[in-house]
């Protein structure tokens, strides 16, 4: 008996499981026959689903709304393919994701494809931004030098080519244009090309980029012209790093750093990796010997600005150690009569940008060609040891000196700042300027 009643309850179990997995799934997605209509296509937040749209960006989610959408099997947008989830689609709503995708064909239609194999199509742009214009790897490279503008967006089309203008009058060859990638475009320096702003303009907007061809905005060291109230020579402190041309210069002379050796740790060696700029003159005044590099250059709105230069390392020499510690100070840290090495670490958290490209592969060299480096001064919020500075710049005042100086700093004997390797770097630097991020 007791068996009896064992197995009739197993049988009810059973039945009562398959009749619940039945009733989980009343409204199990099927496909529809038929022709999909649609009546607008309007925002997935519901505080603007009155608004209707006849556009929307890549990657943004939108609303479809008509009826029988159930037939819908698939959905381009001009030539891409948008992934579908039947969680978000009913007989009268879908909602999707235009792709990231760029297209390559732009018809700016929606295309409907139907269980019936039906395409069915519905206008709606998919915005495409305009240029972003990011760099370029040289700012300064000579005539027939090959440089690559760097950043997103750059779209050739047969019936809208990519053109890249340089100052408001001038158009850069089509043959100086090498090849486009969506994030680069290859190109050789014409001999006539102005000393302007760079603008790349493709089919979807034209957009001036932030930086001009051989800038000179905000110069503060081009190791050439000496001081003419407008610009500074170069070595104004403790060391005399070389001032110097050869076979590799860029434009007239250079500064050099290193070229000695660098251990893994990169101790302590100011005369061969410091350069210093110390405002003032040895009697105190502050006179055209030694003017305050904020009187040179604009450094109000800081913030918004970057901190840029030339730099050459040779593949024989590459950089394997220690950050170039890049330090600018006021007259109350440091003007030359009075200054020491105590103010690159005296523990009261001044900040400053820590440079240092190798650490992401242990070696770095910039291919035997000259390279433009851009540090936003937001970046300048380091310390001596390599953790977040405490300190901040508070007016153009602190904007009056600055030190270069390869070296890895600690407090205590203790840094965040990695271990390199043992290297013997030689260093070029040109043309040190202080230029808008726009």
């Amino acid at each position: 008996m007791k068996k009896y009643r064992w197995t009739l309850m197993v049988m009810l179990a059973a039945v009562g499981a398959g009749l619940t997995s039945c009733e989980d799934e009343p409204d199990k997605y099927e496909v529809a026959d038929g022709t999909p209509t649609i009546s607008y296509i309007r925002p997935v937040d519901v505080n603007s689903k009155d608004s209707l749209l006849t556009d929307a960006t890549m990657n943004s989610t939108i609303c479809i709304v008509g009826n029988n959408l159930r037939s819908i099997t698939g959905i381009n947008f001009n030539d891409q393919k948008a992934v579908l989830n039947t969680s978000y689609m009913t007989d009268h709503t879908i909602i999707v994701t235009v792709p990231k995708t760029i297209p390559s064909q732009i018809s700016d239609k929606m295309y409907l494809i139907t269980s019936g194999n039906d395409t069915i199509p519905y206008d709606f742009k998919v915005t495409i931004p305009a240029p972003i214009v990011s760099q370029m790897t040289n700012e300064w490279a000579k005539a027939n030098e090959e440089v690559q503008i760097i950043g997103d967006y750059f779209l050739d089309y047969d019936n809208f080519p990519l053109e890249i203008k340089v100052g408001e009058n001038y158009t850069l060859p089509r043959e100086n244009i090498k090849s486009i990638a969506k994030t680069a475009i290859t190109l050789t320096i014409p001999k006539d090309m102005p000393k302007d702003f760079i603008y790349v303009n493709t089919k979807f907007g034209k957009t001036k980029a932030a930086f001009k061809y051989m800038d000179k905005r905000g110069l503060l060291f081009d190791f050439d012209t000496p001081w003419d109230g407008t610009n500074v020579l170069g070595n104004h402190g403790w060391h005399n790093r070389p001032i110097q041309a050869d076979d590799t210069s860029l434009e007239g002379k250079y500064m050099l750093i290193g070229d000695a050796d660098l251990d893994a740790d990169a101790a302590w060696n100011d005369g061969s990796f410091a350069f210093e700029y110390w405002a003032g003159t040895w009697n105190q005044t502050f006179d055209a010997d030694g003017p305050k590099l904020n009187k040179v250059a604009d450094f109000s709105n800081w913030k918004n600005k970057s901190l840029k230069f030339e730099l050459y390392i040779p593949s024989s020499n590459p950089w394997k150690a220690g950050p170039l510690q890049i330090i600018f100070a006021g007259p109350d840290k440091v003007t030359l009569p009075t200054a020491n090495n105590t103010y690159f670490h005296k523990e009261d958290g001044w900040p400053r940008a820590l440079y240092q490209p190798w650490v992401a592969t242990g070696s770095f060299d910039t291919g035997d060609k000259w390279i433009t480096v851009t540090i936003p001064f937001t970046d300048f919020n380091m310390d001596w040891d390599g953790n977040k500075a405490t300190g901040s710049f508070a007016s153009e005042e602190d904007f009056a000196s600055l030190i270069l100086f390869v070296t890895k700093g600690a407090y205590g004997d203790k840094s965040v700042t990695p271990t390199g390797q043992d290297c013997h770097p030689i260093i070029k630097i040109d043309n040190i300027r202080v230029v808008p991020n726009k």
